[in-house]
């Protein structure tokens, strides 16, 4: 099954059934990584893949190397190379085992453009690397643009067990937003000599100084924000007309098989009474059933929305500090 982009998990053998991790701890050198692919290749959006290790109830990613991508396919993902997505993955794999780091797929980063991930192609591509490579596989998603306002904004995510078994048996029953990806806490550690050469780089005596936070102008942040939060609703609008349209086809098509259920009937009552044999009052063609719309669009809508309306309390949070600090002052001023 492919993964990310024109790669492909490598199907795991069956094994016996291993702890779901808790928690993610990435490398510095790593983190490093993803944050210069994704940052260089702005504004297109990139994926990688992730090496590492899968230890008890803590997955580890010591290493990232990105994926060859061409011009972004039509829903704004990048699209793969003419190059085989999985000889890529194998044959830089083996490089890096040969200079001896990690070489166990772990799962894949993405970049996003103001927490905007609640996609289709991630949904699938997260789902197959789960499926076939390990149930504790994760994406991890980084965002640029919002790291660039001075918070690094870097995720982790996987698929809940209750939407894989839905999404496994191609079921279309209802299930909460909030219960498609589950997201695990991320920990940035370094080696030991590492932190010690910082240590030893920081500048003594030296009084930080960030007046950049104190900025009250609100930037385009909010703006953005705000507009993709508009159109991500007329999006769940769209859905929410289309489930409406289905509801009043399924009332009709009721209505008219108790009428017609209702006339053959009448006939067939005609029919004995005139020593003719009855129709059968069932009708295939009554009992053809309407196809429902698919409810996983409107399930990643209302994911997005939450995740944006998130976005801009904490925003709105932080900009109502300013504002109450800055009116505390010229009081006393």
């Amino acid at each position: 099954m492919s993964g990310a982009w024109g790669t492909e998990a490598v199907e795991r053998a069956p094994i016996e059934e291993i702890p779901l991790i808790t928690e993610v701890h990435i490398d510095g050198l790593a983190v490093l990584k993803i944050i210069k692919h994704c940052t260089e290749s702005l504004p297109q959006m990139v994926a990688g893949s992730l090496l590492g290790l899968d230890q008890t109830g803590v997955l580890e990613v010591t290493h990232a190397f990105p994926f060859p991508t061409a011009a972004a396919g039509p829903d704004g993902q990048p699209a793969p190379e003419d190059m085989d997505g999985q000889d890529y993955q194998m044959e830089m794999m083996k490089m890096l085992r040969e200079v001896n780091v990690d070489n166990n797929c772990v799962g894949f980063y993405q970049s996003m453009y103001l927490g905007s991930f609640c996609t289709q192609t991630l949904i699938d591509n997260q789902f197959s690397y789960q499926e076939n490579l390990s149930d504790n596989s994760v994406v991890i998603l980084y965002d640029p643009v919002q790291t660039s306002n001075g918070q690094l904004t870097i995720k982790a995510y996987r698929l809940s067990k209750a939407f894989m078994r839905v999404y496994r048996e191609k079921k279309n029953e209802v299930i909460k937003p909030s219960e498609i990806l589950e997201e695990l806490p991320i920990k940035i550690r370094n080696p030991g000599i590492i932190n010690a050469l910082i240590f030893d780089l920081q500048e003594e005596d030296r009084v930080d100084c960030d007046f950049d936070r104190l900025d009250l102008s609100t930037n385009p942040y909010l703006e953005k924000n705000l507009e993709f939060l508009c159109n991500w609703i007329d999006d769940l609008s769209n859905e929410q007309q289309k489930f409406n349209q289905y509801t009043r086809n399924v009332a009709r098509q009721k209505q008219d098989q108790a009428r017609l259920l209702q006339k053959r009937k009448q006939q067939n009552d005609e029919r004995r009474a005139a020593g003719e044999e009855a129709l059968p009052e069932e009708d295939s063609a009554l009992d053809k059933k309407l196809d429902a719309p698919n409810r996983m669009e409107g399930l990643l809508i209302s994911n997005q929305i939450s995740a944006y309306c998130s976005q801009i309390n904490k925003f709105a949070g932080s900009s109502f500090e300013k504002l109450f600090l800055a009116g505390s002052l010229q009081k006393e001023a």
